[in-house]
């Protein structure tokens, strides 16, 4: 018979699983009818009066694609750094790419530039304690987000899965990548990843900075502001732009809303690079509904090279309906696809560090760009088509002769559907 303390221990511990796996919130449970297509103005203000900050002009986008301009690129911009630095990011393993990011901050800080870095604490895990000393002591602010802590375990399943760094306010970088060795070179074998980053100026940077004080003020009690942080930056362009976010906290549908939102407005096209996709009956309905409607889908996703194949069954095992309706599906081989990004219509495009999964739609704190610009669009499907011609072809019937084992999985995906 369990004595009292032990089964008040237990009934602590299925009380506390219980609060970490709940994303406490109510989600979006009903269809989002069809009131406008992507070419009509009202698409464009739905999105940025529902999503946040309202769509703002005047900005210029460069596509980083692979470790090898990814990398350079980011320190450079630490390197330019004149007044602050912002930093964050999900994953930052050790590894010769994650020494030179923290020496390059570290460098800056010494200059008696304002360094901060927000760390998600189980991302960093894998971390070397050695960078961690050497930002310190330099003087950057180092902040592991929702690191355990008795008062607050609660907050274990909400990690902070965005990926920012700004750059005195006027120069950002966001996308998929994160600091760690399989991010590394031109995805040319197994070892490095397939991945894309974006460099943004313009005044849409301000928006950027705005999504990464919300994290800062949650996780420090310290709001930064000033003209350091948010200068008047001028045009540079003529790309229209809003980044907007989501977390359980506050607004964790948001990043769902979006993606139900614009394949609810295509048209003609919907391209879709997700490294982890399972969908629920409710996105996948809408993808459904817009190729029955005339609209070419086509969705791209990690083949057998994958750091999680639980996952990858798990999408597989929602393809069904899909492929039914004349969805497109394929599925990278070279390496590891870590790629996120949607194009709409080749007018909208959508990048950051949301997956298409429930995880991101509801656990953790995301953030993505929304560009809405036709050349840098037809300039995205451009290399999307690039990666089709790498990737593997899913047919109807080659989904139907699957293995047993795939079959079964199945059964467990409404299980496991909230924490992929």
């Amino acid at each position: 018979m369990l004595t009292i303390p032990i089964t008040a221990f237990i009934t602590l511990i299925i009380v506390l699983a219980i609060a970490n796996l709940s994303s406490g919130e109510k989600k979006i449970e009903h269809k989002i009818e069809r009131l406008y297509a992507s070419d009509d103005p009202q698409f464009l203000r739905s999105m940025g009066l529902l999503l946040g900050p309202p769509v703002i002009s005047g900005n210029r986008f460069d596509m980083l694609l692979n470790g090898d301009r990814i990398f350079p690129s980011m320190l450079e911009g630490i390197r330019s750094a004149r007044k602050t630095i912002t930093f964050e990011t999900f994953i930052y393993w050790s590894g010769e790419i994650g020494e030179q990011i923290a020496q390059a901050l570290a460098d800056k800080a010494r200059e008696g530039i304002a360094v901060h870095v927000l760390l998600d604490w189980v991302g960093s895990s894998k971390m070397d304690k050695r960078y961690l000393n050497l930002l310190r002591e330099a003087g950057a602010e180092v902040i592991q987000y929702h690191k355990p802590h008795w008062t607050g375990l609660g907050r274990m399943n909400d990690r902070t899965h965005r990926k920012l760094l700004v750059i005195d306010g006027r120069i950002g970088f966001t996308g998929g990548v994160g600091i760690a060795p399989e991010w590394t070179g031109h995805a040319e074998n197994e070892k490095h990843w397939r991945d894309t980053h974006f460099r943004v100026a313009g005044p849409v940077v301000g928006h950027m900075q705005a999504v990464f004080m919300d994290n800062w003020v949650k996780a420090t009690g310290n709001v930064l502001h000033g003209v350091d942080y948010f200068p008047d930056v001028e045009p540079v362009g003529d790309g229209l732009a809003h980044m907007f976010s989501s977390s359980p906290s506050g607004g964790s549908d948001d990043m769902q809303l979006m993606y139900l939102m614009a394949i609810t407005a295509a048209t003609h096209s919907i391209h879709l690079a997700s490294a982890y996709f399972v969908p629920d009956k409710l996105t996948i309905n809408a993808i459904v509904e817009a190729a029955r409607r005339g609209v070419k889908v086509q969705i791209i996703t990690p083949g057998k090279r994958i750091d999680t194949h639980t996952v990858r069954e798990a999408s597989r095992a929602c393809w069904g309906d899909l492929l039914k309706a004349g969805v497109e599906m394929y599925e990278y081989q070279p390496t590891m696809f870590h790629c996120k990004l949607l194009v709409v219509d080749e007018y909208l495009v959508s990048v950051g560090s949301t997956n298409f999964d429930s995880r991101s739609f509801k656990l953790n704190d995301e953030a993505n760009l929304n560009i809405y610009d036709r050349d840098f669009a037809k300039q995205q499907t451009a290399t999307f088509a690039d990666d089709i011609k790498k990737s593997q072809k899913i047919t109807l019937e080659a989904w139907m002769h699957r293995p047993l084992s795939e079959r079964l999985i199945e059964k467990v995906v409404p299980l496991l559907d909230t924490q992929l």
